[in-house]
Order: C-alpha cells, then structure tokens, then sequence
C-alpha cells in the first residue's frame, strides 16, 4: 500500500513555496497518492488536485505533473474526475505527446456506470482538439447520441460540431450531421434538439460553402416542418435554445398567409416573457413574416409597442439601450404610433448620456401638435443639466421641433429665455438656435433682437456661438443701433480671432451692414476688407 500524504499537505499554506518547488511537492504527493487505497486518499487526492488547480489559475506551469495527475485519475469521485479533466483539456494541446496518456481513461469513462462521469469524459475527450486524436473521437461521438442519458446526449450533440472544427473530413465521414438531425427530430429533452440545431448550423453552415450538398441540407432546417416542429416545442427551451429557433423561423419563408397567422398565434406569449432577448426575437419574427403585408405589419407595430416600452423600463442601462435602438427604428418609420407615449421617453436621472441621447432623438420625432408644449417643456429642463453634451442636444431638440412648425410662438419664447441662463455653451447653441429660425420665421425677428441686442461678443467663446450673434448682427443692423459698433469692435480684434469661420461671417456681416447704412459703415468696410485681403487663411485667399 502507497504511504499516505502527510495532513500538513491536504491545504496550501500562505508559507509553501511557489513554482518549480511547488510543482515538484505536489508530484511527489500525487506519486504518493497514485494507487492508493487508504481510507481517505479520495480526499487527498482532492485536496492536492484543488492545489494544482490553484497553480494554474495563479499562472503557475504545472504541465511537468501531467504523468502524476493522469495516474491519479482512477476515481469514482465526480469532483476529483472533473479537476483531473480541466487539467487535462488545459494542457493537452500545448503536450500532445503527454496528452496521449489521457486517450485510455477517458476513453473508459465513456463507459462509466455514472451518467455525469461520461458526459465529462466526453466533453474532456472532444476538448483536446489534438488532430491526432480524431480516430478515438468518432466512437465515443456515435455512442454518445445514443446514450440513454439526456445529459450525455446534450454533450455528444456539441462535441459533433467540436469535431467538425477538429477534422471536417472526420465527421462528415462518419455521417454524424445526419445522426444529429435525426436526433433534434425525435429527443424528448429540450436541451439536446437545440445543442443538435446548434451544432448543425455550425456544420452546415460552414460546409455549404464548398458543398452544394450541405448547402441543401441547411434549407431543411428552413422547411415548415422542422420550423413548426420547433415553434410547437419552444415553451420547453431555455431562454438561449429560444432565441435561437426564434432564429430560424425568422428565416423561414411561409407558403401562404395562414402560415404566418399560425406561426404568429404560436409566438403571441413570448411577446409577454421575462427574457428581453426572447421578446426581440419574437418581434424580429413578427416583422419579417408580415413584411409583404401592409395592414398586417402596421398592427404588428401597434402589438409589439407595449412590449418594448415595458423592456425600457425595466433591466440594465445596457439592456434599455438595446431596446431604445429598435424603438428607434420604429419611430422614424411611424413616429405617429409612438406619439401619445412621449412620456416613456422621458429622460430618468440615473440614465447614462448614451441612453439619453437616444430619447431625445425619439421625443424630436414623435412631437407633433398635441405634445409639442410637454416635450418642449421636458426639454428646457434637460437646458440645465450638469451633463454639457445632454445640454446641447436638449436645446438642439427644442430648435429642431420649432422648425417642424409646432408651436413656434412658445418655443422661441423659450428659447430666448435660455439666453438668460449665463452658461456659455447653452448660449452659443442657442443663438445656432435662433438664427437658424430666423432664416425660416423672419416675423420673428423682433422679438429675438431685443433680447439679442443685450448679450455681449466678449462673452461667447464658441465660434459658432460667436458666427450666429455676428450673422444676426449683419442681417438686422436697420433694427439694431448698436450692430455696426459691435461689428467695429470685433474688426479691431481681428487678429485675435483664430476661427476663419467668424472671420468669414465677420466680412458678409459688414458688408449686410454696408448696404443698409452706408455712410456710417463705409471706415468699418475699408478696415474689413484690408483684414481679409491680408489673412493668410486659404479661405480668404479665394
């Protein structure tokens, strides 16, 4: 009988040595343990395989006690087997020579009593993904699909497709796709039809472009009876199995429209499910089958609104934003049936900026004339906000919905409020604002140059900012008694001002001025133009 390891050696203690001192302990106690029969050596042989373990994960190269831990994985014990096989699938590809060891033990766990110990063996002997070893993988594959056990099924069904990335020639000779679909068509549990759909669009998928063959065989899996086969099955899947049948039937192409109806009354609860995945799954379905159907498709809109406005709601940021996207995309193809439920889109304190933008981008869209007032006034709350780029994208939206012509008169008010505010980027994305109304709604004009009159250039430090107050000041300098002395002051900086933007709004704006007051802006022009010609900026060089 081998001696037993000592008890100091069952737990890794914060004093042992580290590396090829340790690598060489724990050989030595896996030599010890190696055959062993004492009472207690299961529990040893644990214990020494959990610090091996804890080598590895530490980064420690601990493929010099391959023999050992090969020679200590006769056990019945299901945790020892597993720690042997992570071992085993870790090392075995960079030590095909040592991995060989390994072909006869699991080879025979395969045939183990336990169900857990084979499904294991199995999946430790499909992950070597050594390509000498291929010859002992077909068998234990083919028993595999056949084994009483669900578990072992689950496990072979994904080992085919390891196979395939292995040997394709391997396990297209052996015939194990069709073992596979043959499977997926008559398994009663759930878990093996979908790691068989799984590895089977792996396979043909990967196949059908050098064979017109799997090519074919992949179009099957698109045939109404595998998709309602499925589709009639799908309550029994996990979430992750339905999403990938709600794959399939995506792509499945109905014969006529009671096809479609049968398919969509076989979906209508998942629009209801838990899992945001299933629900989007479901409702990429849904519009593809109703896409050559007008009538059908805008009710199709209406039915899955509630359901995504719910997933907003709920979930992580990430999630919400996943939603938001397909919200998104229905709102710029029908902003009308969103347009009643403007408040969903209501920005939420805890919203990170890239959630909140996107809402805002919908509350432009949707605002129409019964909601223009509340969306406008949620927007100029969002002016304030500590967030700079939420800010400007608020106020952008505020401009944006006055330019579709929904309640004008209220959102310039507003806007020239935001002037008020005394932040320097809320006024320059303002005046953008107010020009750009202006262009469109001169009757307006009145009101804004009253306002616009009292804000000072030395005061706007962005260049749009600062080009928007200098094209207001040469558009309206009739109205504006002060215009052409703030464009005088400005000329006199002018080799102050880096922005060949403002230089360039700065000469049209004193020649608007010109043409309205001559005799006061003729010195003011002269100067403007010895500037210009002597900028060495390409733009003034035309």
């Amino acid at each position: 009988m081998a001696p037993t390891v000592p008890s100091a050696a069952k737990s890794a203690s914060p004093s042992q040595p580290s590396g090829k001192s340790e690598v060489a302990d724990l050989k030595q106690q896996l030599r010890q343990l190696a055959g062993s029969r004492a009472p207690d050596a299961d529990d040893q042989r644990r214990d020494v395989f959990k610090r091996v373990i804890s080598c590895m994960t530490a980064g420690i190269d601990v493929s010099a006690a391959f023999g050992e831990m090969v020679l200590c994985s006769a056990t019945s014990d299901v945790v020892t087997k597993k720690m042997c096989y992570l071992y085993v699938g870790a090392h075995a590809r960079a030590h095909p020579d040592l991995a060989l060891l390994t072909i006869n033990f699991l080879q025979r766990d395969c045939r183990d009593q336990d169900p857990t110990i084979r499904g294991l063996a199995l999946r430790s002997l499909c992950s070597l993904r050594v390509p000498n070893f291929v010859e002992y993988l077909v068998t234990p594959l083919t028993t595999g699909l056949k084994d009483p056990s669900a578990y072992v099924r689950m496990i072979a069904a994904v080992g085919a497709a390891k196979l395939y990335h292995i040997s394709a020639t391997a396990c297209i000779d052996a015939d194990l796709p069709a073992s596979l679909k043959a499977l997926m068509l008559s398994d009663p549990d759930a878990q093996v039809v979908a790691n068989c759909l799984h590895s089977l669009q792996e396979i043909w998928t990967l196949e059908a472009a050098n064979s017109e063959a799997a090519a074919r065989e992949i179009e099957t899996l698109y045939s109404k009876p595998v998709v309602f086969y499925l589709l009639n099955k799908i309550k029994e899947f996990s979430e992750w199995a339905q999403c990938l049948v709600l794959e399939l039937a995506s792509k499945f192409l109905p014969s006529d429209n009671n096809e479609i109806f049968d398919i969509m009354n076989l979906l209508e609860d998942r629009l209801q499910h838990a899992n945001g995945a299933v629900v989007l799954s479901t409702i990429k379905v849904f519009l593809h089958l109703t896409m050559s159907m007008t009538d059908v498709h805008q009710q199709v809109y209406e039915r899955i609104k509630a359901p995504l406005l719910t997933l907003v709601g709920a979930g992580s940021p990430e999630q919400s934003y996943a939603v938001l996207c397909h919200l998104h995309l229905l709102v710029m193809r029908a902003p009308m049936l969103f347009s009643s439920d403007y408040k969903s889109f209501y920005c939420q304190f805890s919203d990170p900026s890239y959630v909140k933008k996107l809402k805002l981008e919908m509350l432009t869209a949707i605002a129409n004339e019964s909601n223009t007032y509340e969306i406008v006034t949620e927007l100029c709350e969002y002016a304030g906000n500590v967030d700079v780029p939420i800010a400007r994208e608020s106020i952008r939206a505020v401009g944006k919905i006055a330019l579709q012509q929904y309640d004008v008169n209220a959102i310039v008010d507003r806007l020239l409020q935001f002037l008020e505010m005394d932040k320097d980027y809320v006024t320059a994305e303002t005046l953008v604002l107010v020009k750009d109304l202006l262009r469109k709604y001169p009757q307006w004009s009145h009101d804004c140059i009253a306002v616009v009159g009292n804000i000072s250039s030395k005061n706007i430090q962005e260049p749009k900012g600062k080009a928007a107050l200098i094209w207001m000041l040469g558009e309206y300098s009739q109205d504006m008694h002060d215009a052409l002395y703030v464009l005088e002051s400005l000329v006199e900086n002018w080799d102050e001002e880096h922005s060949p933007e403002v230089r360039l709004h700065l000469l049209t704006a004193v020649m608007k001025c010109f043409f309205k007051r001559p005799p006061e802006t003729q010195k003011a022009l002269g100067a403007t133009l010895a500037a210009g010609l002597s900028d060495t900026h390409q733009a003034f060089a035309i």
